[in-house]
């Protein structure tokens, strides 16, 4: 029939068209184009490698509150709910995809944030998210960052349009509410983007960012009061807190009552273990009292302890978070906070046990309901090897982290000219770097989602253009 010979020539017609305007678009971005695909192609070989999943500690939490949906004492439910959407396909393969396609995401967003900038330098600022090996076990682990990322980024590239839109202002919130539900880190940012859009005079957009941020911060703390009768959207902040103090507190000259005398450690700071054994180890003094660790009661005491250290010694909690921070700029890659959590972060070359405290050992029978079937690693050759070379030589040293973070300011100096959109995420980044050492410890995965933000504010920096 005629018509449908018509119908042939201009669906021909139409893709010839497309073909046309495809080639020059794919020849202006070749370079971004080239490093996206080697991105995909490293991410391929990882699930061919490490089937389905890596996994980490925390993970077997986050399964637990899949199916027993009600707030954690330790950390929000941001990251259960992402499992949750994708339990109806029983797979942690399709779980590390997604977290996959996060990460190549995050690098498309980078990119398209940097147009501004000549492209080279725009696809610079994407390479260390596309191309890093730890970015990309850490997202072959079944933990929370990878999303944390992406929903940082999104809301910050957003927040630094022109253009920027009532409708905008409302997705940026909720990016913002979901991140912080994700990870408690996520909200201080709530005040830098709200600060950021109320320094360009945004403000009736600031007000709905800020009620689209907070209302599902306040609807899950709702819910963590009606479960624990305590304030908050997690139970362990005067824990952590606790810990990071005890790498300076003296309790001499502290000089505690009674019961908060419990909570000190005779040995002198030089010779303690790292933070983090405070809240974990058998024979810490907190761990030892009656009652869980994270319990209402235990919470306050930490956290009453460490408001006193950081009160009677100022100077030495200000040296200690300087201390840890500078751990993400070292030259090598030291390890810390010791060779367990260490090897988590590196491909490994044998399957991980199985885990041995009784929560994991809980939370790995839920996995096995999650993924209807047996759970583990399997390390398939000669994929696996492959990506533990690329890891020996591909990865962003922390030393090049702050020679990054310190290219927007310069050059903001040399042009006496302090603002641009390279304010926001530079500060962003900055914040989510500091933050936990000031709060709990360092720890390698918790840099890397501020990596993507200052790549884009150096590449931002470099345009003449505010």
């Amino acid at each position: 029939m005629a018509w449908t010979r018509r119908l042939a020539q201009a669906s021909r017609d139409a893709a010839a068209r497309a073909r046309k305007a495809a080639g020059p678009w794919a020849l202006r971005h070749r370079w971004f184009l080239a490093v996206f695909t080697l991105g995909a192609l490293l991410r391929a070989i990882t699930m061919l490698g490490y089937r389905p999943a890596l996994w980490f500690p925390d993970s077997y939490t986050y399964i637990v509150t899949v199916f027993h949906p009600r707030p954690d004492l330790v950390r929000p439910a941001g990251y259960s709910l992402f499992l949750k959407l994708l339990q109806p396909f029983h797979s942690f393969a399709a779980v590390t995809a997604v977290q996959h396609l996060l990460g190549l995401a995050t690098g498309v967003l980078v990119y398209l944030a940097a147009r501004r900038v000549p492209r080279w330098a725009a696809t610079l600022a994407a390479v260390p998210v596309l191309l890093d090996a730890y970015q990309i076990e850490l997202e072959h682990l079944l933990v929370s960052d990878a999303l944390f990322t992406f929903l940082v980024v999104a809301a910050v590239v957003l927040a630094i349009r022109k253009n920027l839109t009532w409708r905008m202002a409302l997705a940026i919130g909720l990016l913002l509410a979901f991140a912080s539900l994700t990870r408690t880190v996520g909200q201080p940012l709530v005040v830098v983007i709200g600060a950021w859009l109320l320094l360009r005079r945004r403000i009736g957009p600031a007000g709905v960012m800020a009620a689209a941020a907070l209302l599902p911060v306040l609807a899950y703390g709702a819910w963590f009061h009606a479960t624990y009768q305590r304030v908050g959207i997690v139970g362990a902040n005067g824990v952590f807190l606790y810990a990071r103090t005890m790498s300076f507190a003296d309790c001499a000259r502290m000089d505690p009552p009674a019961d908060l005398a419990v909570l000190c450690d005779p040995r002198p700071a030089g010779r303690r273990p790292p933070s983090q054994e405070y809240i974990w180890a058998k024979d810490a003094p907190l761990v030892k009292l009656p009652g869980i660790t994270f319990s209402r009661a235990n919470d306050e005491l930490a956290g009453r302890f460490a408001l006193l250290a950081i009160r009677a010694q100022p100077l030495d909690y200000a040296g200690s978070v300087l201390s840890e921070l500078a751990r993400t700029f070292a030259l090598g890659r030291p390890v810390y906070p010791d060779a367990e959590i260490y090897g988590y972060y590196e491909f490994p070359v044998n399957p991980p046990g199985p885990p041995g405290r009784y929560p994991a050992q809980v939370g790995a029978q839920f996995a096995q309901k999650y993924e209807n079937g047996a759970i583990g690693t399997d390390i398939v050759e000669p994929f696996a090897g492959w990506m533990r070379a690329y890891q020996d030589v591909a990865h962003l040293p922390g030393a090049a982290l702050l020679v990054i973070l310190l290219v927007p300011p310069i050059l903001a100096i040399r042009r006496r000219s302090y603002q641009g959109a390279w304010l926001l995420p530079w500060s962003t980044a900055w914040v989510l770097l500091i933050v936990p050492p000031a709060v709990a410890e360092f720890d390698y995965r918790y840099t890397l989602p501020a990596v993507p933000l200052a790549c884009l504010a150096a590449a931002l920096s470099s345009s003449p253009k505010p």
